[in-house]
């Protein structure tokens, strides 16, 4: 995993002071080693940090061909490239390193832009080629790694983190517009909260040339029609053994590296899982380091985690984490992710990669993406009972509704009233989607606190038309099953706005530690997509089939436990440590200037959330969070409203 930095410019403007001003604001994507190139006539160049995980010697980049004429750089990691590389051998390509990332190069040179499809693992690559006088930056198929662009004053840059770019010269302004979607959860990807930067979408590839950014789609994930999944006539145990097929193969190949691979560990599913085929596959010792909530035993999941850790033969490894610790590292952690927080989460995971990499570890197996492919969240449960009507008794529905809305200690993943703002959604789709419903009310909550003349300029309704007609035109919706048309919206919206970004890629490189998502690679998820809704959700029973597919290696209670969403307790009382935090951040100076929040506003709601009882600072809390991480974020990066 690494960091890197393109510019594509009309001018020779940039210095190398500059660009290392730049490589060093995102340094701790890459501590082992800096660099930069430009061209000739200093209007092309490239930085990179790197952290060196294969090919620890010789990987330095930007790497170049033998004519000098195409260079790359890379963030990421390649699976399958030592197959890849023998073969391009075979067809009298020079290697000078014996880095996977090398391989992109060479099958760009071989194959041309349709190098992409010959692309496994998670990445971010910016390919300069001088032959034509432009770039080419590709991003692997879930947004799994981060690569932003904006054209600016005429120049195309590329950055793995949006610090490097305003480090660059790029104005850091708010994107009202954007931000009026986050509200919602429903930004798309391509857009961020900062004006005029870009993200380039999961599955994309972009050519600059000219001052100008072109953005082509090469993968996507394709559910087949209702129909055909009626048609599926595979047996159980077909299904289930083509799944663990995949996904151990998935997990094969995340085991090369040349440093060792550490796991994180919980108490669900996910990431028993793939703790459990990682001891099956290696006869290497693997670490397992477990977030704790000493002061909430109700979200510690230690016990588990631990009998896990023992079945597989790993050590287990707790990092504690509680309500201080939380505070002490918000900003730092709001700085790393870029965006605005709904919950504690980010902030733990990044305790957590902060303890693993004093540890000495480089590299662990995170479970992220199993609930995406498999509908492992509440809404898409609710989903299935409410949608997917056929067959199904109505008062079992009922039954089986109360019981899943009730069993939730996280009561915003649970839909309720569908609100007007979504009716297009209806319209469109013939239903809402129930994390649509479920994450509009903290949203709306939050629009009443913000200032006036923000709430203008961010017109939150024509920024839902502009997210709707983004999202609900996208052409791997028409005829598929109500439940997989859910899964197609929330990876386009949550999982690389949200899960892969401050629970997943931001927080471990934050500490420099790459992860690796086993789950997400591309041949589990177009197996996955395949499978029929009942083998993904049945009942009250989620991710099925990947029970069923782990269940030798996985021990009983992990097999049977229902999914228990990652979050970090909120604040109980009005002495607790994050609560005092809140107040801090609202009552300072500084807040007043901020011109997103109302601080009037604020302060009657905070003042509010005093009175309430546990389970009503539980729901308050994702709003509570918006405005500290809104508030930091503001300050953090010196942004301006226009």
């Amino acid at each position: 995993m690494c960091g890197l930095i393109a510019a594509l410019m009309s001018r020779p403007r940039l210095s190398e002071g500059q660009l290392n001003e730049a490589l060093a604001s995102i340094a701790h994507r890459g501590p082992d080693a800096t660099t930069s190139w430009f061209s000739d006539d200093r209007r092309t160049a490239l930085g990179h940090v790197r952290l060196s995980i294969i090919g620890l010697e010789n990987g330095t980049q930007p790497i170049a061909d033998e004519t000098g004429l195409v260079r790359t750089v890379v963030n990421g990691e390649l699976y399958g490239y030592r197959q890849q590389r023998d073969v391009l051998r075979q067809r009298g390509h020079r290697f000078s390193t014996e880095s996977d990332s090398e391989v992109a190069l060479h099958l760009y040179l071989e194959h041309g832009i349709d190098f992409v499809q010959r692309l496994r693992g998670e990445y971010a690559i910016v390919l300069a080629d001088a032959r034509s006088d432009s770039m080419v930056a590709v991003r692997d198929r879930f947004g799994i790694k981060p690569l932003f662009y904006t054209v600016h004053n005429g120049e195309v840059l590329f950055a793995s983190e949006i610090k490097a770019l305003l480090a660059l010269g790029v104005p850091g302004r708010w994107n009202s517009q954007g931000y009026a979607q986050e509200l919602f959860m429903l930004r798309p990807h391509n857009d961020t909260l900062f004006e005029g930067i870009h993200a380039v979408p999961p599955g994309h590839y972009a050519v600059a040339k000219d001052g100008e950014v072109a953005l082509h789609r090469y993968w996507d994930t394709d559910y087949p029609t209702a129909a055909e999944l009626a048609a599926d006539d595979r047996s159980d145990e077909e299904i289930v053994e083509g799944f663990r097929a995949v996904l151990k193969d998935a997990m094969a190949e995340r085991l090369v590296a040349d440093v060792e691979v550490a796991s994180y560990l919980s108490g669900g599913i996910d990431s028993c899982a793939v703790l459990g085929l990682a001891r099956e596959l290696t006869d290497q010792p693997i670490r397992a380091f477990t977030i704790t909530f000493d002061e909430s035993p109700a979200f510690n999941e230690a016990v588990l985690a631990e009998q896990q850790a023992d079945f597989s033969g790993a050590s287990f490894n707790t990092v504690p984490v509680g309500q201080q610790d939380l505070v002490d590292s918000y900003s730092d952690a709001v700085w790393h992710a870029e965006t605005i927080f709904v919950n504690g989460h980010g902030v733990a995971k990044f305790r957590l990669s902060e303890a693993v990499r004093d540890a000495g570890i480089k590299v662990v197996f995170t479970g992220e993406g199993a609930d995406e492919l498999l509908g492992g969240y509440p809404p898409f449960r609710q989903d299935l009972l409410k949608h997917n009507t056929e067959g199904q008794d109505p008062a079992e529905v009922e039954r089986m509704l109360k019981a899943l809305a009730e069993g939730q200690a996280m009561q915003i993943l649970i839909a309720g009233e569908t609100p007007d703002e979504l009716a297009p959604v209806d319209a469109a789709l013939g239903f809402v989607p129930s994390f649509m419903s479920a994450f509009s009310r903290p949203g709306l909550s939050t629009i009443g606190l913000l200032r006036r003349e923000f709430l203008d300029a961010a017109a939150p309704e024509k920024a839902l038309d502009v997210a709707f007609d983004d999202l609900l035109t996208m052409p791997r919706l028409e005829g598929r099953d109500p439940v997989n048309q859910s899964l197609y919206l929330w990876t386009k919206t949550l999982l690389p706005n949200f899960v892969l970004t401050f629970l997943s890629d931001r927080m471990e490189m934050a500490h420099s530690i790459e992860g690796r998502v086993p789950f997400l690679d591309h041949h589990v998820a177009e197996y996955a997509a395949g499978i029929p809704i009942h083998h993904k959700i049945r009942g009250m029973r989620e991710k099925h089939v990947l029970r069923e597919a782990v269940k030798d290696v996985v021990i009983e209670p992990v097999y049977n436990r229902e999914k228990h969403p990652f979050t970090t307790p909120p604040a109980v009382n009005n002495d607790d440590p994050m609560f005092n935090f809140v107040d801090e951040v609202v009552n300072d100076s500084s807040f007043a200037s901020q011109p997103i929040f109302d601080p009037a506003a604020v302060s009657r709601f905070l003042d509010g959330v005093q009175e309430m009882d546990a389970e009503g600072r539980g729901m308050a809390d994702a709003v509570v969070q918006r405005i500290v991480s809104t508030t930091l974020l503001h300050q953090r990066f010196g942004l301006s409203d226009s």
